[in-house]
């Protein structure tokens, strides 16, 4: 008598949903397979929340590419923070008050249009990608390291490209 490979297949599945069955109850589904889906609900919405946080922190520095308020960039950034990047092939490595004061010279750019493409969060610590269109007339993509500390996200550092005018 042959035994196909289907049949064996088969049979340990049957086995397998039958013990899962004595062991989760009259609905199917297990007390820990019930207690991981309540887990990652809270996980997501966790995730979720801090996700907005991060993005609710870059809002001064992304208000300030409209407005050329270098003291709201300012505001974004932790004492310590700095912006590496470069326009037109001249490297920039600015303190976070240096670079205020350049968005303040830079002035307003009201047709500024800007695209955050992600955010990463490990804990206290989070990496972002903001995509800017025509600021100053330039593009530029940024990115962002942040740290949460005493419950409120800052801008660690910036690294920036302005793409074809580099």
């Amino acid at each position: 008598m042959k035994i196909s490979i289907f049949t064996v297949l088969l049979a340990c599945v049957s086995i397998s949903y039958a013990q899962e069955k004595q062991i989760s109850g009259n609905d199917g589904v297990s007390n820990n397979t019930k207690n991981k889906v309540i887990m990652n609900v809270q996980d997501e919405k966790q995730s979720f929340n801090e996700i907005k946080e991060v993005a609710k922190a870059l809002e001064p520095y992304i208000t300030s590419a409209r407005t050329g308020d270098g003291k709201l960039s300012r505001s974004a950034f932790f004492d310590h923070a700095h912006i590496v990047g470069s326009i037109a092939g001249t490297h920039y490595n600015m303190t976070a008050d240096e670079f205020g004061g350049a968005v303040t010279q830079g002035g307003p750019s009201e047709k500024v249009q800007h695209h955050i493409a992600w955010i990463d969060i490990s804990g206290p610590a989070a990496a972002a990608k903001v995509e800017f269109i025509d600021w100053s007339g330039l593009r530029f993509t940024d990115f962002f390291v942040l740290y949460k500390k005493d419950g409120e996200w800052k801008i660690s550092g910036k690294v920036y490209d302005s793409h074809a005018n580099n």
